[in-house]
């Protein structure tokens, strides 16, 4: 959906009015038209009639909750929808992602992280649907012809360690949650490899980051995960 002034549409799906005008007026500053519900029925009905651009869901709704929403929304929507919670539990994190969230936040947040993490998933729904080259920063990888380079070096990685880049490029700036990630690189019968994960992390931040010991790319989201993030300068073809 779009406005006669064509900005972004933002649907807010939040019950506690302070929080649901504070997030208006930062939306609002930053160029977006702002559309809101107070409840989880109210939030599914206009996500499905008025087509928003981002959804911001809270969890604690009145009548039902935002995870019932989620899964509601994702019958029929791949729209990006960012979870803002108070509930900063791992489950909560785990259960919110594994149900195909774009993103989790946990209040307080500041708005400035708010806006990137939103940027981060629209540019993510816009993206083509088919990636052939991702450019971040000093790392390029081909996608078609299977090849990684830094600084224009052709790099080499394991299967394995190649199979986890690609997922994290097909997901850039989505938290993936452990099983997410051990699912789709090692199958699922293979949850409890946490270990040999980190390990795999370990050797593409040693192989791939400008500094490895301070990563830029991929980051580590405490107790849910990792997180392939982007400078703004980071582009797919």
């Amino acid at each position: 959906m779009a406005t006669s002034e064509n900005k972004p549409t933002i649907l807010v799906i939040e019950d506690e009015a302070q929080m649901q005008r504070l997030l208006r007026v930062v939306l609002e500053n930053a160029g977006y038209a702002v559309l809101t519900a107070s409840t989880g029925n109210d939030g599914i009905v206009k996500a499905a009639s008025l087509t928003p651009n981002a959804v911001l869901l809270d969890l604690g709704l009145p009548d039902m909750d935002g995870l019932s929403v989620l899964k509601r929304v994702r019958e029929w929507s791949q729209v990006p929808v960012l979870v803002l919670s108070v509930r900063s539990d791992e489950e909560d994190k785990v259960k919110a992602l594994d149900g195909c969230a774009n993103d989790y936040i946990t209040k307080p947040f500041s708005s400035g992280e708010l806006l990137a993490r939103l940027r981060a998933a629209l540019r993510l729904a816009q993206a083509p649907a088919k990636v052939e080259i991702f450019h971040c920063g000093t790392l390029t990888v081909d996608l078609i012809a299977r090849t990684t380079k830094v600084k224009g070096n052709p790099v080499r990685l394991t299967f394995t360690e190649y199979a986890l880049l690609v997922l994290f490029i097909r997901h850039v700036g989505k938290a993936l949650t452990h099983e997410q990630i051990l699912r789709e690189v090692w199958g699922p019968a293979e949850s409890d490899r946490t270990g040999s994960l980190r390990v795999h992390i370990a050797r593409l931040r040693e192989k791939l980051e400008p500094e490895p010991s301070d990563p830029r790319y991929f980051l580590t989201e405490p107790g849910v995960g990792y997180r392939l993030v982007a400078p703004e300068t980071a582009a797919v073809a």
